[in-house]
């Protein structure tokens, strides 16, 4: 009996080990006074966040720094692989951790900013985010196409793609538009690839004649094209429901202080034209979200 009551202390000590061990979100007021900020930001996803020679780069790279730097602490990345959904990466990242690595930050980029969403319930009735405050949209994403000249004359409505070739990424929106709009005309003519950047690539090599993505990531990678040949398409979406959508950021729920002093920042940003700048570095198409 002795030795099972060691054992269950034992047991206890190491749980409680383990939990205080577990990095939380933090406070405003604890950050100032740590003198650091953790963003979390997704891995391998440019223009937005991804690595060169070890060094981080992209539009939320550039923007986690200006946050930092107006709150004069030392910023920390925390690189996010995107996990099936948006609820999950949240969870992963902001408000409880994954369960292989305990930790969290304190403010997470690249969050869909929309009150619908904001609000889901789920099957019972619970809000889905009630752990998270999503706040300060920085901008306006839309789908765009690209296209080779050479090939398309211009691509004015989607029919186009009845005749012609186009790539997108696998078990992305622009996939199930293609497989499924006016019929499926335009099923046969959509080849799927593992990212955006390998459909872009596939038109250059003449796979395809097209690709669609998110127009920031297009007009970034039209940047090191020839843009006479490879050209970005003015045409509508019909039948794709939602086209346009706004991008902001998020902080668990019961640190809103945060995200106000965040907010400030990002809507100076905007309105100062620092956000533009930053976008515009990238050679991003970017668009001031209707909030401001």
């Amino acid at each position: 009996m002795k030795i099972f009551n060691l054992l269950v202390v034992g047991i206890g000590l190491v749980v409680s080990t383990l939990c205080s061990h577990t990095i939380q979100a933090r406070s405003y007021d604890d950050i100032i006074e740590s003198k650091q900020i953790t963003v979390a930001i997704y891995r391998d996803y440019p223009p937005f966040s991804y690595q060169q020679d070890g060094i981080a780069h992209g539009i939320d790279i550039d923007i986690a720094r200006h946050i930092a730097k107006e709150m004069d602490v030392e910023l920390r990345l925390r690189w996010m692989t995107a996990d099936e959904n948006v609820e999950d990466d949240l969870r992963n990242n902001l408000w409880k951790g994954h369960y292989l690595k305990r930790t969290v930050a304190d403010l997470m980029l690249r969050v869909p900013y929309d009150k619908n969403y904001s609000i889901a319930r789920d099957d019972i009735g619970e809000l889905v985010h009630e752990q998270v405050h999503m706040f300060a949209p920085y901008h306006t994403e839309s789908w765009q196409i690209i296209y080779d000249n050479s090939k398309i004359e211009s691509v004015s409505t989607m029919a186009v793609f009845q005749y012609h070739k186009i790539g997108v990424e696998v078990d992305s929106i622009p996939q199930f538009y293609l497989s499924s709009a006016f019929g499926g005309q335009m099923r046969n003519s959509s080849h799927h690839y593992p990212s955006t950047l390998l459909a872009v690539d596939a038109m250059q090599q003449g796979e395809v004649d097209a690709a669609m993505g998110l127009r920031s990531q297009i007009s970034h990678l039209q940047g090191s094209m020839d843009a006479q040949q490879y050209k970005l398409a003015q045409n509508a979406f019909p039948m794709l429901g939602q086209q346009q959508w706004d991008i902001g950021m998020a902080v668990k729920t019961n640190y809103r202080q945060l995200g106000y002093a965040v907010g400030d920042i990002v809507e100076s940003m905007i309105k100062h034209g620092e956000m533009k700048k930053i976008f515009a570095k990238y050679g991003a198409i970017y668009q001031v979200p209707a909030f401001y």
